[in-house]
């Protein structure tokens, strides 16, 4: 917002909610954000979208951005026409979720069985789940799933992947998981689980891989939705839009820790490889 030309306190004013990786708390802190009565409203997550859509139906909500498929969820009627109070940027996770595993299987050629984990309560966890499973069903792979409430059941459910003897993990698309990356790869790295994961950040936390879009990029575009509103446009009126640039990263410290050489082909097409 700073770039676009917004100072806080001067001409800009921001209440921030955080969940904390709380779902359940969500509901609340939308109603919470809804009564300061704000101008417009960016939810990033799609749980925190589906909290402030059932909170306002007048106030503009910038989607900051979905991971999930905001039509099949009712977020807006099409993408080129919102037609309601909610615009901004989507990701579809699911067709993510199975270039990942896919990846994964690539920088593991012998495995012939991954594990997923997931998060219970997350409105995508089932749909990005049965995507990793067709994927790896296709790759002749026997995919496991590890579902989580919250961050307490982690270590039972590691514990759990390594006693069905996974070769690797793969992590949906999750704020929560975002949130908890650098324990996350410490748990996985600890139990000599190569992690697949998804943004930049996460392979930067210690996870061995991380394909998606650059994040920076999806909340400067967020930004420029939130000052096009300010500006007077109409949610309704401006199109949802999707990432186009997706970057691999891999972290060959942690390959190195794992014992793992990179297959040369993977290596490659990195867009980075952090040493």
């Amino acid at each position: 917002m700073r770039d676009l030309g917004y100072v806080e306190g001067q001409n800009l004013v921001l209440e921030v909610r955080l969940a904390h990786g709380r779902l359940d708390h969500l509901p609340a802190l939308a109603t919470e954000l809804v009564r300061t009565r704000p101008d417009v409203i960016a939810a990033v997550s799609s749980p925190a979208i589906r909290a402030t859509k059932q909170a306002t139906t007048t106030i503009p909500i910038v989607m900051a951005f979905s991971g999930d498929d905001p039509v099949r969820h009712g977020f807006v009627k099409n993408l080129g026409q919102p037609s309601g109070n909610i615009t901004g940027v989507a990701l579809v996770a699911d067709e993510l979720a199975g270039k990942r595993v896919a990846l994964l299987k690539e920088m593991l050629p012998r495995a012939t069985r991954l594990a997923v984990l997931t998060q219970i309560d997350h409105p995508s966890a089932a749909s990005q789940t049965k995507a990793a499973q067709e994927t790896a069903k296709s790759l002749s792979i026997e995919m496991d799933v590890a579902p989580v409430h919250n961050s307490r059941d982690y270590e039972a459910a590691v514990a759990g992947i390594v006693k069905q003897r996974a070769s690797g993990l793969f992590v949906v698309s999750n704020p929560t998981f975002f949130g908890d990356r650098e324990r996350l790869a410490t748990l996985a790295t600890k139990n000599r689980l190569p992690m697949m994961c998804e943004w930049r950040e996460m392979a930067e936390a210690g996870c061995l891989m991380a394909y998606g879009p650059i994040i920076s990029d999806l909340y400067r575009r967020a930004a420029e939705y939130v000052d096009k509103i300010l500006k007077g446009a109409k949610p309704a009126d401006l199109p949802v839009e999707q990432p186009t640039k997706f970057e691999l990263v891999i972290n060959l410290k942690t390959a190195k820790v794992l014992g793992l050489a990179i297959p040369p082909s993977l290596l490659s097409r990195a867009d980075e490889v952090i040493h």
